[in-house]
């Protein structure tokens, strides 16, 4: 058997391990290098220049937890995304390097491991590298998953309609529901598409920082701003600014982001001189923003200003003749990324799914269609691939009983903070639960 015009670099600090591999691979591969260290890994991809790594999980200095192996593929990936990487993890780290893979990787071998299994996934590294290389083709214009039922092809016709305008979009849906891929759909398909869309998480953003990032400084308007900073807002001239988690902007920051809206120009901290802004605004929220117009928390004349065109994301559990179209999808997907033999899933493996809670919708759904097909050695998907327990499954007389006793609590604290003008100390009081049990109910109904 001729040897493959290709070069492996081998990361392990076991020098055994090293020592192994400098003589299995040479017969087979053009040059084989070895490392001990991650730290001179950079260096030797720029000297060395191979097609695939073959990369350890785990070093001295992060004994066990894969963390180093993790970051130094990513870092590979970024600065060398010509080069595959293949990930070398013990058997009780098979879910770590499942995460390695979504983060790139071309595959990965437990330890200890089999020398023709080994050697066939170094070639088919080394031969998927190359083709990359002749058949590189544009990247999918979307992500959007409609699915097939009413509700998203009505959402659908929707988008078309508004998408080419420059109205300003509320999405509102539970989390996982794809309110940011549905964004990106928007921005894809209107007259701003040439420039990428800019994405705010507002539920990340402190208030102190909230005027500096969404509006910008100049230098020496604060402590710590030493040089000019552009604000997201500016940055999206000409395109569109997406402002994630809307429903988490404080009240008296509120008035601040509806006077830009307005006035169409923003100030940046520390400067009196106004910058004219042209961008095409969509939120998206998981929040009950007109339940928080009635109880004071979110302002009125700023939920109508970005709300001229709103579209509500339906939750997984109320499209469930979705989920198998949407679990193909993903199948099909990942098989393709992951190079898995894996095409359908089976009809009991859909019934399983279907009853499930899907307390993470569409996110979740994905997540665990993706290690699925990762971990599966069937060709078509079975239920135990799905890795799915009783506690996650419901039936319907359950979800009914469920659905009742929530929104008999919820009606409960809605009246009670009604009867006490939002004093949460009363209402805490006399419902006789903590401050805190009180808060993680009104996250959880929206209030």
């Amino acid at each position: 058997m001729s040897k493959l015009k290709s070069r492996i670099l081998v990361v392990d600090d076991n020098a055994g391990i090293r020592a192994t591999l400098k003589i299995l691979l040479p017969p087979r591969f053009e040059a084989v290098e070895t490392v001990a260290t991650p730290k001179v890994l950079i260096s030797t991809l720029r000297s060395f220049r191979p097609d695939v790594v073959l990369l350890d999980m785990n070093f001295e200095t992060d004994i066990n937890t894969g963390n180093e192996g993790l970051f130094w593929l990513t870092e590979l990936r970024r600065q060398f995304p010509e080069i595959e990487v293949v990930l070398m993890t013990a058997y009780a780290d098979v879910p770590l390097a499942v995460e390695g893979m979504k983060r790139g990787a071309f595959d990965f071998i437990v330890k200890p491991w089999d020398n023709a299994h080994l050697m066939a996934t170094l070639e088919a590294a080394c031969h998927h590298g190359k083709a990359d290389k002749q058949t590189a083709t544009p990247a999918e214009h979307s992500e959007m998953l409609w699915g097939e039922s009413s509700a998203m092809t009505a959402i659908r016709r929707t988008v078309e309609k508004v998408a080419p305008t420059d109205a300003t979009v509320l999405i509102t849906g539970e989390n996982g529901t794809g309110k940011d891929v549905l964004a990106n759909e928007i921005h894809r398909l209107s007259s701003r598409a040439a420039k990428p869309m800019v994405s705010v998480d507002i539920g990340s953003l402190s208030e102190t920082l909230f005027e500096s990032e969404l509006f910008g400084h100049v230098k020496g308007a604060f402590t710590d701003a030493r040089t000019d900073h552009t604000g997201k807002f500016e940055q999206a001239n000409g395109t569109t600014l997406f402002l994630d988690e809307i429903g988490n902007i404080p009240l008296h920051l509120q008035s601040k982001l509806l006077r830009v809206l307005q006035n169409r120009c923003v100030t940046k901290v520390g400067d009196t001189k106004e910058i004219p802004i042209d961008i095409r605004l969509i939120c998206a929220t998981n929040k009950d923003l007109p339940a928080m117009v009635r109880d004071g928390r979110f302002r009125e004349d700023l939920y109508y200003r970005i709300n001229t065109v709103a579209i509500q994301l339906p939750p997984l559990r109320e499209r469930t003749d979705e989920i198998a179209p949407l679990a193909a999808l993903f199948i099909e997907r990942y098989a393709k990324k992951y190079r898995r033999n894996v095409t359908a899933v089976s009809d009991e493996a859909v019934a399983l799914l279907q009853r499930c809670r899907w307390s993470g919708n569409v996110r979740e759904l994905q997540s665990r269609m993706e290690k699925a097909v990762i971990l599966s050695e069937n060709e078509i998907l079975q239920p135990e691939d799905l890795q799915i327990n009783d506690a996650e499954l419901i039936t319907k007389e359950k979800t009914a009983t469920v659905e009742s006793l929530e929104e008999a609590e919820e009606k409960v604290i809605r009246n009670a903070l009604k009867k006490y003008n939002g004093n949460l100390t009363l209402v805490a009081k006399a419902l006789n639960i903590s401050r805190p049990t009180l808060y993680n109910r009104l996250k959880k109904y929206g209030i």
